[in-house]
Parts: C-alpha cells; structure tokens; sequence
C-alpha cells in the first residue's frame, strides 16, 4: 500500500474509482461518461481534497490520500461503528460520533476521526446513561439516541477544555515531563540531498543537542530512532513508540526542499484539518510557540504554523508538531543548517518553547526572551 501512487495520465478502473469519490464530494463535475483517466480536472480536484483535508496538495494520489479519500465518503448512520482492536475504523461518520459524543459531555480525547479504546469507553459511557445497552457499538438505537440530545458542553470545545485542564494539573516544571524527539526518516531513507547535506544526518544532530538540553533539565527525553543503517521506523511505528512512552510531547524534526530555489523559511505542523473542532489545542499552541522562538532567534523566513493530518500528528495521542527547518534546497538555509552554532539556537528555541507549553500566562516571558541556562536553573 505505501507504494501506492496515481497521477497526470494514469488510466484504469482504480482512476475511475478516484473519480467517483471526487464526484461524490462535489470535488469534480464528472457527469458525463468518458475515460477513466487522471486528467488536469482530476489533478486540480485531488489538490482541492488535499488542501481541504491538511494533506500536502501534490496533486498525486498517494497511499494516504487515497486512504483519506475512502475515509470521507462515510456519514453517521452509513454502517455499526466500534472499537476493533488492531483495525480500527476511520472515517468523516467517526468524526461526527466524536464530536457529538464530546458535546454530550463524554471524554473521547483528540477528534480524529479514528474509533480508539478512548471513543470505545466514551461510547459505553453515554449508552448506560440513557439505559441503552452498553456494547461499544454504535448502532441504530444509538443513532437515534445522539440525535435528539442537546449539547449539554457549551462555552468552548470539550475537549480543549479538558486539555487545558490536564496542563494546568502537570505544573510548570519541566523535570518529569516526558518529551519524544522523532528525527525524520533515518537508515537507508535519507530524505532531502542537496548543498552537500543529508536531511536524515540533520535531524539526527539537531535531536541530539535537543535532547541533551531537555535531559539536562530533568525531562526524561526519547528518540524514536538512532543513526544506526536500519533505523527507519513508520509515521505509524513513531507515534505508537511515542503513545507507549506516555509522552506529554513530541517534536517531530524534519527539513524541506523544492525544485524552486528561491523557497526559503520554516514552517512547524500540528494536528488538524478542515472539520471543525478537530485541531489539537495544545498542539497548535505548542506549534506556535516553537516557530515563533526560531524565528525570534534566526533570520529564517517565517513560514508560520499550519493544521496538518499527517499521521504521525494524527495517531500520536500527546500534542505533537512537526518542525520543517528551512529548506535543503536553498542557499542560504542550507548553509545556516550546515552551522553547528545555529543547531545550537534552534535547539534553544525548541526546549525553551518546551517549557513555555506549561508557564502560566503570567509568568511567561517574551518570545526570544528565555534562555537555556534560565531553565536548567530552576
């Protein structure tokens, strides 16, 4: 399935397929019989579902596009909806239970659209409580039951609000905190190459100074990899590491190319698409304060924070980001990446951003402003 990809002029009934659930979507004016091919309109449509859905707009069809596509032809009612270990279900309907289910005033943790134990739990929770069966299946009588509830969580999203909350209860000291630093790609994939650097040689550099700084000041700090030749864990095998460490956080470490020279900056990612309600809160704060901290204290361009659904941010069950630190491709970035010294600052900026997650507001410092030596002080 990874090696999935459809593009610009493939033909067969597997394009036909993609022009039906384009169709379906209203993505594509596909009403009249023709060819099954991948044509320009079906390139533009794909672009369109991409940029809806926080997928990268290439364009192509890849695995996960093709998988998020699937994923968005169903609704809630469409088919029984349950916890499968192993397998779990991921669609737009798992969604609208999410949704529907935190609005009720029941704990379903981040919604993403993937039916987890944590919807499971919540599920049976609302069943007891209106005297249907508690079995974890959201079936008919469950249906009816969510559509003639009102809201009973109303001021803010539920599930914000709990977040909120549990970083309030972990305090503003970093030791003990749990930190996962994910150095992008590894092994025989090594991503970018160009201006004589290898990304995967990058990260795995930058994560270093990264988590020698947290250690430093008492978090207990993971990689999900090392520089070994078989180090090359999935996005799936990243975040279930991470979910079995009980991170608070992970950072995810990557850089960028294009065919352009010119593109240039840092951009940082958190979870989040173009439902509403489902953005990581605490993730999109933390993305915000990790691109605001480099900024602060490199000339990089500011390509700012964005919602993304990859599924490194999706399936990891803390607030995770994933930093794209200039672009590989560009002179000027990539001589900056080549620094030490500037590994150093972005490592900096990174672990103070850290910290910044758990300061209340009143005593948060100015973007730019702490310094390492400030915290491994306290």
């Amino acid at each position: 399935m990874t090696s999935l990809r459809y593009q610009l002029g493939d033909t067969g009934p597997a394009i036909a397929e993609i022009r039906s659930k384009l169709t379906q979507l209203g993505l594509l004016d596909d009403t009249a019989p023709g060819p099954s091919t991948f044509d320009e309109d079906v390139a533009q449509a794909v672009r369109q579902f991409q940029q809806e859905r926080g997928l990268t707009a290439t364009g192509v069809v890849d695995a996960t596009t093709y998988r998020v596509l699937d994923e968005a032809r169903w609704r809630l009612g469409d088919r029984l909806l349950s916890y499968v270990v192993g397998n779990p279900q991921a669609g737009d309907d798992v969604i609208a239970l999410q949704r529907r289910l935190s609005e009720l005033g029941f704990d379903v943790g981040r919604v993403d659209g993937v039916f987890g134990a944590r919807t499971g739990d919540a599920l049976r929770d609302f069943q007891r409580n209106i005297g249907l069966p508690a079995d974890g299946t959201c079936g008919p009588s469950t249906f009816k039951a969510l559509g003639r509830l009102a809201p009973i969580v109303t001021g803010g999203r539920p599930e914000s609000l709990r977040a909120v909350e549990a970083l309030r209860q972990a305090g503003k000291r970093l030791p003990g905190k749990v930190v996962v630093i994910d150095p992008g790609h590894g092994g025989p994939d090594r991503g970018h190459r160009a201006n004589g650097l290898d990304e995967a040689a990058v990260v795995e550099d930058l994560a270093a100074r990264i988590e020698g700084r947290l250690t430093a000041t008492g978090v207990q700090t993971y990689l999900t990899r090392g520089p070994g030749a078989d180090a090359s864990p999935s996005e799936a095998e990243r975040a279930a590491f991470a979910n079995d460490s009980g991170a608070n956080l992970l950072v995810s470490l990557h850089v960028d190319a294009h065919a352009n020279p010119d593109a240039s900056g840092v951009a940082t990612y958190f979870y989040g698409s173009h439902e509403p309600g489902t953005a990581s809160a605490i993730g999109e704060q933390f993305a915000g304060l990790v691109q605001r901290e480099i900024v602060a204290r490199t000339d990089l361009v500011d390509c700012r924070a964005h919602p993304k659904t990859w599924d490194l941010l999706r399936h990891t069950r803390m607030a995770a980001v994933r930093v794209e630190l200039g672009y590989i491709t560009n002179d000027g970035d990539a001589a900056r990446l080549a620094d030490p010294d500037f590994r150093d600052v972005v490592a900096e900026a990174i672990v103070v951003a850290i910290q910044r997650v758990y300061l209340p507001s009143g005593e948060d410092a100015a973007t730019g402003a702490l310094r390492f030596h400030d915290l491994a002080s306290n």
